[in-house]
């Protein structure tokens, strides 16, 4: 573990993860309120 954190590939993979993880969440939470927004609206 703690070659992971002291070199710099290791950081740069931490990061990414961290980085895709944050997106798949936001992701999630704003494609769920698109929908919701979506079945509030009449349909023609």
């Amino acid at each position: 573990m703690s070659m992971l954190l002291n070199s710099p590939m290791g950081l740069l993979t931490v990061f990414t993860i961290g980085f895709i993880i944050c997106m798949a969440i936001f992701l999630f939470f704003w494609i769920k309120k698109q929908v919701e927004k979506d079945e509030n609206q009449p349909r023609l």
